[in-house]
């Protein structure tokens, strides 16, 4: 049966969607942008900045669904510009040091808020 998770600890959707999703020991969490939860508003700064709050909302619907970042199996991070991705990887790396999930990687003509980046991840347990 599925099972649908939400924290205040991570931006609310800003659409017909559910912050994640969890069925038999599966995590689905929805693409998070860098939205800082306590103010509704996307985060000023550069890529760096922005991958750092992705990772803040990340991890805290992992959190609330009793899961880590070891349990990460799969994410796809969606980018505005190319450009970004090696100072984006600087950071991803700091999350996943060891035994790093399958990743997909795009560049995207727009993302929602006119952020610089997104990330998708699926988690098991």
């Amino acid at each position: 049966m599925k099972k649908i998770l939400s924290t205040s600890n991570a931006p609310a959707a800003i659409g017909p969607y559910s912050q994640a999703v969890e069925i038999r020991n599966t995590l689905y969490i929805s693409g998070q942008i860098p939205v800082n939860p306590a103010t509704g508003k996307l985060v000023e700064g550069d890529i760096t900045a922005q991958t750092e709050q992705v990772f803040k909302n990340i991890a805290a619907i992992l959190g609330e669904g009793g899961y880590s970042f070891t349990d990460v199996v799969k994410t796809t991070c969606l980018l505005s510009d190319m450009a970004n991705f090696k100072a984006m990887n600087e950071v991803y790396s700091r999350y996943y040091k060891e035994e790093q999930p399958a990743r997909a990687a795009f560049a995207v003509k727009e993302l929602p808020m006119g952020s610089l980046i997104e990330i998708e991840t699926i988690a098991m347990k």
